[in-house]
């Protein structure tokens, strides 16, 4: 037996007055969505918890199986663990997007989903003015880059910092980090200090002077947030007795995946949105199977259009996901499996941010004949689901053992 778990990351949504009250998964073409959900059983999952942030490392780890209130350390860790960078005790790490700035305003927290090679030209130039003894930048994919600060710093994480998500459009001086205590306020303001000096450096940037030729958002200023300290989790295999393999576009998943023991599917490609490689993330899962028994198919495309607003680019998202990805996977798949597929969390298109609300799922057994859920969407499967709703950290085990186990 081999077990699948599929992600469309931030799909679930609300419903649309523009789609008629229909959400975006509703309106959607999903044959192979609707194909899983009718042979499953289905149900409900929450994947936030009260007092933890609507991060998709909370989301992503509750549906590996791990509980968050015991494991989660901060998100950004995760995404330095992918990039191979050692934490050591008392380190901290941080998120550092690089975003666009617009009359003291975050008018885009992609900076136009700007390419790795610019990102990396453009962390190399804030390396150069702001890394001293203790503090260090590192390229990640695209927006998505990280901060160290080393324990010689003696650096605190007990401060507020927004996600940037969050708060686009908002003026940035009324959203900065916040010190909760006495202890982070050294490290507060300078961070704040090298979020409010980026901008003079970035602004002026050969990178960003073509890309405002070129007609695209610049890269004019940096966010830092997520921060945390190094995580420690127990393996996948010594949890679930199986090992797995993971294939996103996306440090963060991609970190979560080396630091519980699963193999890293690399494909070229991929990106994290609409124009990603979703074909070759399929045949490498696939693949992998051949060699572990369990694969984590991690799609970020829908919850990039969720963030953005997006509606066409969402709804394009999962049309997309369904033909090339459930489609492709039904298409080269042998042999008996379980597959899981469920959002992470809802990234409502007009709210633009997570929600904390259930989400679907369906487990589907290529043995076995399923629920009367003649659809895969949040109403129907919360209405004709079998299966109680749940915290998502149980799944996994139902993934594995079988629905009949408590």
């Amino acid at each position: 037996m081999k077990y699948v778990v599929v992600v469309p990351d931030g799909m679930a949504d609300h419903p649309i007055a523009e789609l008629e009250g229909l959400t975006p998964v509703e309106a959607a073409n999903t044959p192979n969505m609707d194909y899983f959900a009718k042979g499953g059983v289905c149900g409900m999952a929450t994947t936030f918890f009260e007092g933890l942030p609507y991060d998709s490392s909370i989301a992503n780890m509750s549906i590996l199986g791990y509980d968050p209130r015991i494991y989660f350390s901060g998100r950004s860790p995760l995404e330095a663990v992918n990039l191979g960078i050692e934490l050591a005790e008392g380190d901290i790490s941080l998120r550092l997007n690089l975003i666009t700035e617009e009359n003291g305003c975050i008018k885009d927290f992609t900076a136009g989903h700007i390419s790795n090679e610019e990102g990396a030209k453009l962390i190399e130039a804030l390396s150069e003015k702001f890394a001293v003894d203790g503090i260090e930048f590192y390229p990640g994919v695209s927006y998505r880059n990280i901060l160290v600060m080393r324990h010689g710093k003696n650096p605190s994480t007990d401060f507020l910092a927004k996600q940037p998500h969050d708060i686009v459009g908002e003026k940035i001086g009324e959203n900065m980090i916040y010190a909760n205590s006495g202890k982070a306020y050294e490290t507060a303001n300078l961070l704040n200090k090298i979020m409010t000096e980026s901008k003079h450096i970035l602004s002026e940037h050969k990178v960003n002077s073509e890309r405002v030729i070129a007609g695209k958002n610049p890269a004019n200023m940096c966010w830092l947030w997520g921060a945390g300290k190094k995580p420690v989790m127990p393996k996948f295999v010594e949890k679930y007795k199986i090992e797995g393999s993971i294939v996103s576009a996306v440090d963060l998943l991609n970190g979560i995946g080396k630091v519980i023991g699963l193999k890293n599917l690399h494909v070229e490609g991929i990106t994290g949105y609409l124009d990603t490689n979703y074909e070759g993330k399929v045949d490498a899962a696939v693949e992998s199977l051949s060699e572990v028994d369990f694969t984590y198919i991690h799609l970020e495309s829908t919850d990039e259009a969720g963030h953005e607003g997006n509606l066409k680019h969402k709804i394009q998202a999962i049309e997309d996901i369904d033909k090339r990805v459930l489609g492709r996977f039904i298409d080269k798949m042998d042999g008996e499996y379980r597959l899981l597929i469920m959002p992470d969390h809802p990234t409502p298109v007009e709210v633009k941010t997570h929600t904390n609300e259930a989400v679907p799922y369906a487990i589907f057994d290529s043995r076995k004949t399923g629920d009367k859920v003649d659809s895969y969407s949040e109403e129907k499967i919360r209405v004709n689901g079998s299966q109680k709703s749940m915290e998502a950290h149980l799944l996994m085990k139902k993934l594995i053992e079988g629905l009949d186990n408590p």
